[in-house]
């Protein structure tokens, strides 16, 4: 019987593991150091704010995976051996494979800071990253004080989570406001002071320069490149993750910033794959980037693997571009491509609505000779997912699209609408 080994039990891996089954009786492996069971990562901030238990993040039932036989292994993969298509664990053992599947993630990254390796430096990523947050700042006796060093949307859910338990933050972002680098200047100063009137002390166009010891191996604070000493207990570290390949390294396995993948998802190695955060693409899809650490994109690569090695061989392909995410009590939708200020492609044009309450707006992009719809930014307006990607699948014209944004509209009955609004101010 083929045994197709999985190393990484997020949403890539696991999602992998089910269509495999669903496809086939292929003995099936997974292995994993971080949790004994697949868990909802997105939400692991609700569990240190107190409104889930680690075990609400599971989607399946304990016995789902040995009720589909599907081997469960919590166990540290050092070394791949590619000739012998075998696996070294930590503990010393070893695990041969028909079929491999790279799902392992990604970790956050660090930029040779002085001290970033003391204790109470840390980021946002794994359960152990949950864990070890317990520990560095249970409450605001122990951590009275945390520097968050970054934005982004780690970043932001960080300071959301100190903030629950009454720990005073501030965010050094090297932007001249958060996420600029992302989203247009109007949307980006808009959450910027959003952050700030929840208490958080946002300070942008500061960066890092380096951490202090309290001469026993502990942070007692930072100073940044301009000199300022700001003392704390915990440096939160969300200036983006990147692929965890370190055990690949005497490998045979081709990697360059991630585990270098075709559209088929494989790597130089016959029967060999990659998926998820810890792919990149050996060309880069449309204008996406070759590495996406994104939730979705991680399910589609583990279903389009599964697919593949079931017999069914076909490209991946992600379609349009979407996210989503909250800052605080702003959520975010984004759809196709809208591009910050400062990478703003030249053939881009943007229509910039912002409700007066300061907590509401949409940005619209389109191409200014064709008119064609490009993408579309929503802050605290819920838009359907279907109807924007048929929008953008069909190349409609960006008049069509705001003459018919309440096709779009997803919130619910009694919410405020506010269409006419905005198709007042783009003389629609």
């Amino acid at each position: 019987m083929e045994h197709v080994v999985i190393v990484g039990n997020g949403i890539a891996g696991v999602t992998a593991a089910r269509h495999i089954r669903k496809n086939s009786d292929k003995k099936i492996t997974i292995i994993s150091a971080e949790s004994d069971h697949f868990f909802s990562r997105t939400a692991l901030m609700y569990v240190y704010m107190g409104h889930m238990r680690f075990k609400d993040l599971k989607p399946y039932e304990d016995q789902f995976w040995s009720k589909n036989n599907i081997n469960l292994k919590n166990a540290f993969v050092e070394r791949v051996d590619t000739d012998t298509q075998t696996l070294h664990l930590a503990q010393g053992e070893t695990i041969t494979y028909d079929t491999l599947i790279l799902a392992t993630g990604s970790i956050p990254a660090k930029y040779g800071w002085e001290g970033q390796d003391l204790n109470g430096v840390q980021g946002l990523v794994s359960k152990q990253d949950l864990e070890l947050l317990e520990k560095n700042a249970p409450n605001n006796e122990v951590c009275p004080k945390a520097v968050i060093v970054g934005g982004g949307l780690i970043g932001v859910e960080l300071a959301e989570m100190l903030h629950t338990r009454k720990i005073e933050v501030t965010m050094l972002v090297r932007e001249h406001a958060f996420w600029s680098g992302v989203l247009p200047d109007g949307e980006a100063e808009m959450i910027s002071r959003h952050i700030k009137n929840h208490g958080i002390d946002l300070r942008c166009g500061a960066e890092l320069d380096k951490i202090l010891d309290d001469g026993r191996g502990n942070v007692s604070g930072i100073i940044t490149k301009k000199g300022e000493q700001i003392d704390c207990k915990l440096v939160g570290v969300t200036t983006g993750v990147k692929p965890q390949i370190e055990f690949l390294k005497d490998s045979k396995i081709e990697t360059d910033r991630g585990i270098l993948v075709n559209r088929m998802l494989e790597t130089n190695i016959k029967n060999v794959y990659a998926i998820g955060d810890c792919a990149q693409q050996r060309e880069a899809i449309g204008l996406r980037k070759p590495v996406e650490a994104v939730w979705y994109t991680g399910r589609m690569m583990g279903e389009t693997v599964a697919q593949t090695i079931c017999g069914k061989p076909f490209e991946y392909n992600p379609g349009n571009w979407f996210n989503s995410a909250k800052f605080f009590d702003i959520e975010y939708q984004t759809y196709g491509w809208v591009f910050s200020t400062k990478n703003k492609k030249d053939y881009e044009q943007h229509l910039h609505w912002k409700h007066p309450d300061d907590t509401k707006c949409m940005t619209i992009a389109f191409h200014k000779d064709t008119r064609e719809f490009l993408g579309i930014n929503s802050f605290g307006i819920r838009l359907r997912h279907e109807v924007l990607d048929r929008w953008l699948n069909e190349k409609r014209d960006v008049r069509y699209v705001i003459k018919n944004l309440k096709e779009a509209n997803f919130n619910p009955e009694f919410y405020r609408r506010y269409e006419s609004e905005i198709q007042k101010e783009f003389k629609v």
